[in-house]
């Protein structure tokens, strides 16, 4: 079928069955266009959790569809292709956080929303890379186990005068973002303004001009006099960057930060998730009741 009646029995069904469709900002483009909301892991759960739709279709990675499942139990969440997950999510059990928690028992547990379902029930409240100074600044407790991005930590770190217990976690796309990388982007725009991710090396965002989540790159963008931008982040930022700002200029720290996750949601995979209703994600009762009081805390926070 082509793209073009493709897009239309995605948007005749979308109609039909009372769907939304949300796209992360790290998805191709032509998911990006058809998507009703793109947004970064924030904007996702809150649109999810706001939606009146019946059915979410969520073009992301596994850990966003849980968590669309986790706040909208009545409804159903597909996920247009079920092998599309996170390393970073998958490099700490619910086991690592338990163990953790019994070596620091006077420790508060904010866990990054990459992380599983399971994980989440086992912590007191989840941040994204938006809010997660704010969220840490929020706790009573001096001692915060961060888990499980060590970089993401390590910036909140230099943030916030609570004192992080780290995980070696880290987003394997965003470390591929070298400081030469940035230096070398700097002398072929040196009128560019650098923003970089915080899932970033400390090395990385000591030289950007704005560590920002993905989101705030687009208002950073938006509202910044510059007209010309160098983006440390995966790539598929920019296709929304470009849209939303067509007057201004955008280059990629590096090509190499492509996430291959991201990129396995496709238009046909989105038709067929719509057809057939297949991919459902669900959280079980037990698990999504308590990951569901960390994931309302955070948007309580925010």
């Amino acid at each position: 079928m082509e793209q073009d009646n493709v897009i239309k029995e995605i948007n005749r069904l979308r109609k039909e069955k009372n769907a939304v469709i949300l796209s992360h900002n790290y998805q191709r483009p032509e998911i990006q266009d058809i998507a009703d909301y793109v947004a970064d892991s924030l904007g996702l759960s809150q649109k999810a959790a706001e939606s009146s739709a019946d059915v979410i279709v969520l073009c992301g990675v596994r850990f966003m569809a849980e968590t669309a499942s986790i706040l909208c139990p009545d409804k159903i969440v597909l996920m247009p292709d079920p092998d599309a997950g996170c390393p970073m999510a998958n490099m700490i059990s619910a086991e690592n956080v338990r163990e953790l928690r019994g070596k620091h028992p006077g420790a508060a547990c904010v866990a990054y929303i990459n992380t599983t379902a399971d994980v989440k029930a086992e912590i007191d409240v989840c941040c994204t890379s938006s809010n997660a100074v704010e969220v840490v600044n929020s706790i009573e407790e001096d001692e915060v186990i961060f888990v499980p991005d060590k970089y993401l930590g390590q910036y909140v770190q230099s943030k916030t005068e609570k004192k992080l217990i780290l995980w070696n976690g880290y987003c394997p796309t965003h470390v591929r973002i070298q400081p030469e990388d940035i230096l070398a982007a700097r002398k072929e725009h040196p009128k560019a303004r650098v923003m970089v991710h915080p899932e970033c090396t400390p090395l990385v965002t000591a030289l950007a001009d704005a560590v920002l989540s993905t989101g705030n790159m687009l208002k950073y963008a938006e509202q910044s006099p510059a007209r010309e931008f160098i983006v440390g982040t995966e790539v598929g930022i920019i296709h929304q960057l470009k849209k939303q700002n067509p007057k201004k200029e955008f280059h990629p720290a590096t090509s190499l930060s492509t996430c291959p996750n991201m990129k396995k949601t496709t238009l046909p995979k989105v038709l067929s998730s719509l057809q057939n209703m297949e991919h459902e994600v669900k959280v079980t009762e037990s698990t999504a009741r308590k990951a569901r009081r960390a994931i309302q805390r955070m948007l309580e926070i925010t």
